[in-house]
């Protein structure tokens, strides 16, 4: 089943805010995001190659009890995409701090998804102040990233490549992630490559991808035991890059951590079972 609010990219878009934020780099930089319902709130954020648009079938079935709140990264959606800055999990991860810091955002909870999950791994471990809980969903982890598709397309002779033959390099691979292939939807596999398919979105996704370095989630593994937020580990369990041995290595790893398997589901599990995402967060938000 499909929320009836279900956007297309344009309209999504549309409801977007922009925020510039200063602090980041020495100019300042813009985030597009969506900022919808009440209550308490609950930061999603995405991974490489898409944007906030993956979460566009689980952000209304949470808006009734929550504020959401999530943000384009540098580089990708709609947010800033010059040639001109680094994008790797590091920067991103300062990126929100600083973005948490503009809406005036003292505490969070937070969910993480792919690249999205590597920069919650940062926060969680290096801002514990500003995380109440933590949600991590088939994160990049370990050194078991980037994929090999997602490592070509960081060289930077794919810059002559036609924004036609990144968009369907793109498109090929989104269904390897699924489990449920009635949830590749031709909405979903035209607005999850939307921002990506003019020239300044080609060349700011090559440079997403070249700024993959597992050194950054190595660089953590010593620290997963000092997460101090109740974290929810939730994984799609046929996911072919990001694979569940790594759900079941961090359950043991995070103290106070849970796992949840979800069955049929796969790498895009926001956009593969939005239903079951959403009420496996929900029902751990609520357990307190």
């Amino acid at each position: 089943m499909v929320s009836n609010s279900t956007l297309d990219h344009e309209a999504f878009r549309a409801r977007q805010k922009i925020i510039e934020l200063e602090g980041v780099f020495p100019f300042p930089v813009r985030v597009a995001y969506t900022d919808i319902g009440e209550g308490e709130p609950i930061v999603l954020l995405h991974g490489i190659p898409t944007w906030s648009y993956l979460y566009n079938d689980v952000i209304p079935l949470l808006t009734k009890d929550y504020r959401i709140i999530a943000p384009d990264f540098l580089g990708h959606g709609w947010s800033d995409r010059r040639d001109c800055f680094d994008r790797s999990l590091v920067t991103q991860a300062k990126m929100i701090l600083r973005f948490l810091d503009a809406l005036n955002l003292d505490r969070i909870n937070m969910v993480g998804h792919d690249t999205g999950g590597g920069v919650s791994l940062i926060l969680g471990i290096e801002a514990p102040e500003r995380i109440d809980r933590l949600i991590l969903s088939n994160i990049v982890v370990y050194d078991s990233w980037p994929i090999d598709n997602m490592l070509m397309l960081g060289h930077p002779q794919w810059k002559h490549k036609s924004n036609r033959e990144i968009v369907e390099y793109l498109t090929s691979g989104l269904a390897d992630g699924f489990s449920r292939p009635e949830r590749l939807t031709p909405l979903f596999k035209v607005g999850i490559v939307a921002p990506y398919a003019n020239d300044e979105g080609k060349i700011s996704l090559i440079r997403n991808a070249s700024a993959l370095n597992t050194n950054h989630t190595m660089a953590l593994v010593d620290r997963h035991q000092t997460i101090t937020a109740s974290t929810l580990l939730l994984w799609g369990v046929n996911d072919p890059w990001q694979r569940i041995e790594d759900g079941r290595r961090l359950a043991q790893e995070i103290p106070n951590s849970k796992l949840v398997q979800i069955e049929n589901a796969s790498h895009w599990i926001p956009q593969d079972a939005p239903e079951e995402f959403a009420q496996e967060v929900k029902r751990f938000l609520t357990a307190k």
